[in-house]
Parts: structure tokens; sequence; C-alpha cells
């Protein structure tokens, strides 16, 4: 499937594979993806594209994107757009494929396999179009829940389907590792109360 002469570049679809990986249990080491990557050809690019809520004053994804963006990524963002739908609920859009298959394209002519992490089916057109410049494109989702959170277009386009499930034990990360960071979140600072009374 791989071949270590390739110049392999990474699209991620950060909102589809976060639901991808919530779906199946487990949440991704991006450190360990970039290293499963590196060992299967020459990673060129590695791009995550999510959209921000810009309004609020914290944002629960922003240490994952300055992490990433210090650690080798890519980072391709845009605000997201809020509305009200019919009902008077609040809705956010933060569609990037736009940008994904744009970026794609204007690499088509140097990488030699695209790993796209998304089961979006909107991606089909673009995988197909990559194919018929010489190029071959592996897809990341799963088939392993239900509903499968991929489009059964866009898996029959690929040259390659790698279900997410497989790759859990190279690049989740350990259980144990978020347990003890949400136990050290939970304890509370002993130094902030060393001088009080009690």
């Amino acid at each position: 499937m791989f071949d270590a002469r390739e110049k392999i570049a990474l699209f991620i679809d950060g909102a589809n594979l976060y639901a991808t990986s919530r779906s199946l249990g487990f949440d991704i080491d991006y450190k360990k993806m970039l290293a499963a990557f590196q060992q299967r050809g020459y990673l060129l690019r590695a791009y995550y594209y999510t959209a921000l809520i810009e309004d609020q004053e914290y944002s629960s994804i922003r240490p994952l994107i300055d992490w990433l963006d210090y650690n080798g990524y890519r980072i391709v963002t845009k605000p997201a757009k809020e509305f009200t739908d019919q009902t008077g609920r609040r809705k956010i859009k933060g569609n990037m494929d736009i940008e994904l298959a744009v970026d794609a394209m204007q690499l088509a002519e140097t990488v030699d396999h695209f790993v796209l992490f998304s089961g979006d089916g909107d991606f089909r057109y673009l995988v197909e179009t990559l194919q018929r410049k010489g190029r071959k494109v592996s897809v990341v989702s799963t088939l392993a829940t239900q509903p499968p959170m991929i489009s059964d277009d866009l898996r029959r386009q690929a040259d390659h389907f790698i279900d997410l499930q497989s790759l859990k034990g190279e690049i989740g990360r350990n259980p144990a590792e978020r347990e003890a960071r949400l136990a050290r979140r939970a304890e509370p600072d002993e130094d902030a109360y060393a001088d009080d009374d009690y």
C-alpha cells in the first residue's frame, strides 16, 4: 500500500477525524501519527483543517491547534459561521472542504500519495481528480460504527481504504495518559492553599 520512496501528504478533516475517533472510543496522539506516516515514506506535509468559533473567549480546540502548529502540522482554519435554524436552535457551520481540496490540487504535481482523513463523500471527486493526475489516494475513516462514518462512494473511489480502528494501536493515545491528565486537573493545587489558615 505504501512505498518508502513515495512523498506522502496527510490531509486531515479535523472535525470528521475527531467524530470518527470518538465514535471508536479513543483519542488520536498526533505525535504518534506523524511518526507512523514518516515510517511509511517521505512525509512531505501534514495539514489539519478546522473551523474556529472566533467570538468565544476560550475555544476547547485552541490548545490542540497551538500544539499541532508547533509540532509539524500545517494548520488551516477559518471562522465558523453561527446562525439560528427555523426551530430557533443555534447552529455552527464551518465546512473546510474547499480549502482542503484547493491545497491538495496545488500539491498534485509534488505528492505521490495523498492520505485523506475523512469519510465525507464530498471528497469523492477530489480523489478521482488526483487519481487522474497519476496520484495514489488512501482514505482513513471507519466501517466499524453503525452507521459507518465513511461514504460508500468515497471508500470505493479510494485506491486504499484504511479503517481508523486498525491504526488505534499505532496512533491512539494511551487511555491511562488521559485518565492521569484528568486526575491532575481535578486535584487541588496544594501551593495555592499553602498560606491559608483553616
